[in-house]
């Protein structure tokens, strides 16, 4: 464990972030000078849960948030703070509903059968004017906007300065691109097990907002901020490997060269899409996006059905290559450890259950869409409640605790 004292005052850090993400995916905080951090280590950082998107009432007492010293980080637009998750206590015990428990549960759950979980996600987000009403950049016109060169080199102050405080951070970032609506951006960084991952990701969400803010701009991660444009995904790239480092999705033998042991990681994620959208599609606006039919790119870009293809973008998730299953159904009001926490519970009880995913669709399912082929994806947030309320085994996998809180306050949203 790093000592936050002693790692504050070696890099002229004067406050600390104590942090953690609630169930809709709000990031929550208390500033603690250096003066005071081993003391609120020690402790926890208070804070009254029915404050935040918790399953809590006023008369609850404190929840406490103790670091997770492995997190820590410096704010690279603001390099005399260091932020920390924390993980949640009431009465020295979890808190079952906090999502970044919920996420580390199933990771040792898969370590318990020999798996360690790898993912890489891709935030997309949109750049827009201080009021959020238009995309920022009133030159970003294009029909077809995609890897528009002159509309990503117009926003370089802003994401060239993100490339770099991700390569200060160590996490390995290798691209960033205009995406499929106009003023969409998309960074990208390097694979890494879950919890750093949905660590990094629940931290990129902030550090894109705050330095968008200070070039006089808004982020929005927001599934579908304009009907006509291409909504925001969250795609899922994973893998699971073993603790000698292979890779066990990889199979040279197999169809697209992945394992059996993939197929049926992938079978559970089909089997339990109706309960998934629950957590990878939250709210009503994330219906728009997996509803609608045309853009004016000419794609929507997201899935419709219950399918999977080869590389092929119109399923709900692909085969990119030999090494891993991308998950193309969340978008960006996915909680950034709820995500790869109920993508594993699905692909792990496909492994325990051998359940096998059926044959790839390769069609194009825009133009041809799989019916009586696929199911379709729920329409609304509510069919998709109802989905996660009736899918037992993933309730059991999640824990009740959590499933319980969680339901309760998305119907009440």
């Amino acid at each position: 464990m790093i000592d936050l004292a002693r790692f504050a005052t070696d890099r002229g850090i004067r406050h600390v972030l104590f942090s953690f993400t609630d169930l809709f995916g709000v990031q929550r905080a208390k500033l603690v000078p250096v003066a005071a951090v081993q003391e609120v280590a020690a402790a926890g950082a208070g804070f009254a849960g029915f404050a935040a998107w918790l399953a809590m009432t006023p008369a609850d007492p404190d929840v406490l948030g103790l670091p997770d010293t492995s997190s820590l980080m410096v704010l690279p637009w603001q390099r005399e703070v260091a932020w920390v998750a924390t993980d949640l206590q009431v009465g020295g015990l979890p808190l079952e509903q906090s999502p970044r428990w919920v996420l580390k549960c199933q990771l040792e759950r898969a370590v318990r059968l020999g798996y360690h979980f790898r993912t890489g996600v891709e935030a997309e987000f949109f750049l827009l004017q201080p009021g959020g009403a238009a995309i920022a950049d009133g030159d970003d016109s294009q029909s077809k906007p995609c890897y528009d060169q002159l509309a990503l080199m117009r926003q370089y102050p802003l994401i060239g300065g993100l490339l770099d405080g991700m390569g200060e951070l160590g996490w390995g970032p290798y691209q960033a691109d205009h995406e499929d609506a106009n003023g969409q951006f998309e960074l990208n960084w390097t694979y890494a097990d879950s919890l750093v991952t949905a660590d990094r990701h629940a931290f990129f969400r902030v550090m894109a907002q705050a330095m968008a803010e200070q070039h006089g701009a808004r982020v929005s991660f927001s599934p579908k901020p304009f009907a006509a444009l291409t909504g925001n995904g969250a795609h899922l790239h994973h893998s699971l490997w073993n603790a000698d480092g292979h890779n066990l999705f990889h199979d040279p033998r197999g169809p697209l060269g992945l394992s059996a042991l993939a197929y049926n990681f992938l079978g559970g994620l089909l089997e339990h899409a109706p309960a998934l959208c629950a957590l990878t599609n939250p709210v009503a606006e994330s219906y728009q996006r997996l509803g609608g039919l045309r853009t004016t790119s000419g794609s929507t870009w997201s899935p419709g059905w219950i399918s999977y293809g080869g590389n092929n973008r119109t399923h709900m998730v692909r085969i990119p290559d030999d090494q891993r299953l991308e998950l193309r159904l969340a978008d960006g009001a996915a909680n950034p450890y709820l995500l790869p926490a109920a993508v594993l519970a699905a692909g792990l009880d496909g492994i325990e259950r051998n359940l096998d995913p059926g044959p790839r669709d390769d069609a194009n399912a825009y133009t041809d869409p799989p019916i009586g082929r696929a199911r379709p994806l729920p329409g609304s947030v509510e069919e998709a409640l109802d989905a996660f309320a009736a899918d037992k085994v993933l309730r059991q996998s999640l824990g009740e605790p959590f499933c319980q809180a969680y339901e309760q306050l998305r119907r009440q949203a």
